[in-house]
């Protein structure tokens, strides 16, 4: 096993992916909901980040190329998403969001993917895939993937004392800090985006 690529893998994906920012996120999104619902979604939105990440780290290219999608693209479309789940964080309503989200389930969107599956972490683990050259390789990029996600899966479950705490107006707080942080991460990855589609590589 090569114990250098394990760390870059995990140290890499942490970093993009943010376990611990993704609990005021996490908060905002299930708020309302019983326990039961709350860790029943923190698993889900696990599993479907582990089988997107999955999916783009073994046919990302091909499915970016057979579709035409740029990866400036993606980002920009994820950014877009985003943006609109933090403006209903930011202006109140995300009472009208939550009944959107439970009939879509908040696991696949926007918890699963674009928050956690976005295109930072997809782009990162299709450069990192390319380092594989043998099985010991491959089981480095693959146990730090999977370590990620254990760490996603835990700040989320673990956030249900936090949310005991902080009582319905602590969690009004943290939703509007949550689209606040939402909103900018957002722009962050249109920007991105913009910058790369100006640069020439859209």
């Amino acid at each position: 096993m090569s114990w250098v690529l394990l760390t870059e893998v995990f140290v890499t994906l942490f970093v993009i992916m943010d376990p611990v920012g993704t609990i005021p996120i996490f908060l905002s999104l299930t708020s309302g909901r019983s326990r039961a619902a709350m860790k029943r979604a923190a698993w889900q939105a696990v599993a479907v980040s582990f089988a997107v990440i999955c999916a783009f780290a073994f046919f990302g290219q091909q499915i970016l190329e057979y579709l035409h999608i740029s990866l400036p693209a993606l980002q920009c479309a994820g950014g877009l998403l985003l943006l609109l789940v933090a403006l209903e964080l930011l202006t109140g309503k995300e009472d009208d969001m939550a009944t959107t989200v439970a009939d879509t389930n908040v696991a696949l969107v926007p918890l699963g993917t674009p928050l956690l599956a976005g295109p930072g972490a997809i782009v990162a683990t299709m450069v990192l895939s390319k380092k594989v050259d043998d099985w010991w390789e491959f089981t480095s990029v693959a146990l730090g993937v999977i370590l990620v996600h254990v760490a996603l899966w835990l700040a989320m479950r673990f956030s249900l004392p936090i949310l005991r705490l902080l009582r319905e107006s602590g969690v009004l707080l943290v939703t509007r800090i949550a689209g606040l942080l939402l909103s900018a991460i957002a722009v962050q990855m249109v920007a991105d985006a913009v910058r790369a589609f100006v640069a020439g590589q859209g």
